[in-house]
């Protein structure tokens, strides 16, 4: 080796597989410049493969251009590391007549600073010599021609921590400390100047500290070890060197740029610059490219570039400085704002656009929006904030959303303007994914308010709808109301979203009151609907309470099936509240059919999620189905921690969400052996769903009661036993069917029932065969005979078998609870659709239950049995309210 190579002062850490590139592509390029911006390690490198370069017989030669600003010195300090080989050439003509015929490799070092005069140099000798060879750096290429052109990548995450470790002269670092360094490396982009001056401060500072002086990196990034080239001193001198190699023009393009975060366009520049089109900014933007200074991303069909970060801190620090930066941060958010509002009409056709076109340039709007807040007038802010609502909805900026909501309305709040509206709505909008548990929906309900005041329909529909979602658990009847309302609005309005929202609002009504087969119905419209404009998120919870509706109705396949689309409709959206409800639906569809394995790998995303977290984000459904999914393991123990966590947050008598909690605890407590508990529990359960018109709870609870006092009364087990079925039996809950009846069965052969036991238990071997839903608890044998019942033959088997002991064969008396209850509004004068609201089922099965209570009455009518109802001494009081079961 020639030519004065620079000596490793330090060891070389990493870049093996850029070695390795770089000497590869050095076979077949004749010029080969390795471009990057200052401190990225171009001379390192270029160093470490010239001094293992063994494939050119006369030898390797290194020009340093660094400590030169003269361009008529590149030729003799080109001459002078060719001394050995060449010692007359006084001239460019000269030395190149005298290397002709040499077969070297010249490595010639900082090439921007003097870039012309280094072309000019290599490129006489390429042509004129046909066997050299010439490696380059620069923070620009050289633009000669066949010019190779490598730009150099930041090092991996893992030799940023190894050139971290190495340079603090640390040894392992474990724990917090672990993370600071990786977080320190992930900031400081992989950039090795910066690394090192980072971790030079490892003997004054811990990796915490180091971390928060990133805050301010060119004043903590100043220390470079002595014997390096000045501009290596710091970080600021090395971005100092860059900036003062720009021409006056792109100097003043390359400050301005300091207002974009994240990425930017050319024509977004063009518009945030006074005074500039966009074919200037796009030669400035190329000539910034070709100086290191900018990354273009050319994948898509518009290009958009972007600055390191290091890069971009200093543009900011340069931006500040000009007179008129003010004017610059107005003009970005004004371009931003009208970008948002340009691409809204996307929401209405393909979300999944919306989101593209909205997500690529959040840094941007959410940088608009700070500045603008904080102006005088932040009326633009507060609009650009309220077109944002929609993204923050789907999740994970959520939380950032919300807050920056709260400052938009409180900096109009004593406005009654669209704006105001569309804000308090979208705040509505975003806690419904983000915060449901803390219900920001009031600000829907005046948003609504303020929307109707100033004729804007398509707010006031979304306002609508989230007032719904509001309702929903505790007064399903004004979420019906309310979803009627919304359908209204949105055909007002023309809103697609209201109007799936409208069929999503009225499905899930119908599926908590256990009408099973009008809540798909309803689902499926509102999700097709949703799915065809790529409106993933509610998309997602229709198909995943679809699937739980299919399971409850006793079809597991198609339940399955349903929850795989949502997981497949939410994926996408990187949105992990979205995709953990979706991968719950699965997993407790799994659970169900008795796929265990299967049922914890579908909860593989949600455990992930949540595991570590000191306040893991709230997941609908996934407590619930975790805790279940150990029930139907046969692990109570394990399964009450989960039940007990859910009872803590949505236990209280005033939540609405309260029976879901009490029911799992009461079977968890039964299975453990605590009567008492489950008692409570199952109680407790018993009297919110009534309250709350929850048929598939009520007679959980009912079940609970009834396993409890079979110890002790197996008459009124059986009478709690028979009670729940009837429930189950109306509602259509089919798997739930299936276990009351091995309940009674169990019962009755307790009680000396053998025959009539056997029977129901082998008709529930044959339903559970076919509807894929495997037996938790033992048994005795079944009757072979009995698996020839279908389950609705079953059931009524079940039936007869104790009306003939337990109920009277006619007159009011012989009414089962449920027809009891239709009975009572029919009597009070209510429609067959009236009942079915009161006592969720439809209209179809009130006709049903009428018809077989006026054959067990033998009467013709209402007048009839209106007549009969007055007379009869065991009604209600006037006044108390009817209950289900």
């Amino acid at each position: 080796m020639d030519g004065d190579l620079p000596a490793e002062l330090t060891s070389f850490v990493g870049r093996e597989t850029e070695a390795r590139t770089v000497t590869e592509l050095l076979t077949s390029a004749r010029l080969l410049t390795l471009a990057g911006p200052g401190g990225s390690g171009k001379t390192r490198l270029a160093a470490r493969v010239a001094a293992a370069a063994t494939t050119w017989p006369d030898g390797v030669y290194w020009a340093d251009l660094t400590r030169t600003a003269d361009p008529d010195a590149v030729f003799e300090i080109v001459a002078r590391a060719l001394s050995t080989l060449c010692t007359a050439a006084n001239n460019l003509d000269a030395l190149t007549a005298l290397v002709r015929d040499r077969r070297f490799l010249l490595c010639v070092d900082n090439c921007e600073h003097v870039v012309e005069s280094a072309a000019d140099v290599v490129g006489a000798l390429l042509r004129r010599c046909p066997e050299v060879t010439v490696l380059t750096t620069s923070r620009e290429p050289l633009r000669v021609p066949g010019e190779t052109v490598w730009r150099i990548p930041p090092l991996n995450p893992a030799d940023s921590v190894a050139l971290f470790r190495t340079r603090a002269g640390i040894g392992v670092v474990e724990g917090d400390a672990a993370d600071a360094v990786r977080t320190a490396c992930v900031r400081l982009e992989g950039m090795p100047l910066a690394i090192e001056l980072a971790a030079a401060w490892s003997g004054a500072l811990s990796p915490q500290d180091i971390v928060r002086g990133l805050d301010d990196r060119f004043r903590l990034l100043v220390r470079g070890p002595h014997g390096v080239a000045e501009r290596h001193q710091t970080l600021a001198a090395s971005m100092d060197w860059s900036h003062a190699l720009l021409g006056d023009a792109d100097r003043a393009l390359f400050d301005r740029l300091g207002v974009f975060h994240g990425g930017f366009t050319a024509d977004a520049v063009a518009a945030s610059c006074a005074h500039l089109d966009e074919l200037t900014v796009v030669v400035g933007l190329r000539k910034l490219i070709d100086k290191s200074l900018l990354v273009a991303d050319t994948h898509d069909s518009v290009t958009r570039y972007r600055m390191l970060e290091t890069v971009r801190e200093y543009a900011v620090a340069r931006l500040a400085d000009a007179d008129d930066v003010a004017a610059i941060r107005d003009r970005h958010l004004a371009v931003y704002l009208a970008r948002a509002e340009s691409v809204r009409h996307l929401q209405d056709t393909d979300m999944d656009a919306w989101r593209a076109a909205i997500t690529a340039d959040y840094e941007n709007y959410r940088a608009a929006i700070t500045w603008g807040l904080a102006r005088e007038d932040p009326g633009p802010a507060r609009a650009l904030t309220a077109e944002l609502a929609w993204l923050w909805h789907y999740g994970r900026r959520g939380r950032e959303g919300m807050d920056l909501l709260r400052r938009a309305i409180a900096l109009g709040v004593d406005r009654r303007d669209a704006v105001q509206a569309r804000l308090l709505t979208g705040l509505a909008l975003v806690a419904d994914t983000v915060a449901p548990v803390e219900l920001d929906f009031d600000a829907a309900g005046a948003g609504r308010a303020i929307a109707a005041e100033v004729g804007d329909r398509r707010t006031e529909s979304l306002a609508a709808s989230l007032c719904g979602a509001r309702t929903l658990f505790h007064d399903s009847q004004a979420t019906w109301d309310l979803a009627e309302e919304t359908a209204e609005l949105a055909r007002m309005s023309g809103s697609p979203f209201a109007r799936d929202a409208a069929y999503v609002l009225k499905g899930l009504v119908c599926h908590l009151r256990d009408d099973h087969e009008q809540a798909m119905r309803l689902l499926r419209l509102g999700a097709d609907g949703l799915v065809l404009r790529n409106d993933r998120s509610v998309a997602s919870l229709a198909l995943a309470f679809l699937a739980t509706s299919a399971a409850y109705a006793g079809d597991l396949p198609k339940a399955r099936e349903l929850a795989e689309e949502a997981i497949s409709v939410t994926t996408p959206l990187v949105d992990d509240i979205r995709l953990g409800s979706a991968c719950s639906a699965l997993a407790n569809v799994e659970g169900l059919a008795g796929r265990m394995d299967q049922a914890w790998r579908a909860m593989d995303p949600v455990l992930r999620l949540v595991a570590g977290t000191e306040s893991p984000p709230f997941v609908p459904d996934f407590v619930h189905c975790i805790g279940y999914l150990h029930l139907w393991s046969g692990e109570p123990d394990r399964a009450l921690p989960w039940f007990e966590r859910e009872l803590a947050v949505f236990g209280d008598s005033n939540q609405p969400l309260a029976p879901l909690c009490h029911l799992p605890l009461a079977e968890a407590k039964h299975q453990i052996g605590d009567a008492d508990a489950a008692r409570a529990h199952a109680t407790t359960a018993l009297t919110f769903s009534r309250e709350l018109g929850m048929p598939r709870i009520v007679a959980g609870a009912l079940a609970v009661l009834a396993e409890i006092a079979a110890e002790t009364d197996l008459r009124e087990a059986a009478n709690l036993h028979h009670e729940a079925l009837t429930l189950r039996a109306d509602h259509g809950l089919r798997l739930s069917c299936v276990d009351s009846l091995e309940a009674i069965a169990a019962v009755a052969h307790r009680s000396g029932a053998t025959v009539e036991a056997a029977r129901i238990i082998g008709a529930c071997d044959s339903a559970r065969e076919h509807l894929g839903y495997p037996r938790r608890r033992p048994l005795p044998e079944g009757d072979p005979g009995g698996r020839a019942m279908s389950l609705d033959e079953a059931i009524a088997y079940a039936r007869r078998s104790r009306g003939a002991r337990s109920r009277p064969p006619s007159g009011l008396a012989s009414l089962t609870p449920t027809e009891r209850d239709v009975v009572e509004h029919a009597a009070a004068g209510l429609t067959n659709p009236e009942i079915g609201v009161r006592l969720f089922m439809s209209r179809a099965t009130v006709k049903t239950h009428l018809s077989h209570v006026y054959a067990k009455l033998g009467i013709d009518n209402r007048t009839q049995l209106a007549a009969m109802v007055r007379n009869d001494p065991s009604k209600p009081p006037p006044g108390q309210r009817q209950r289900i079961g």
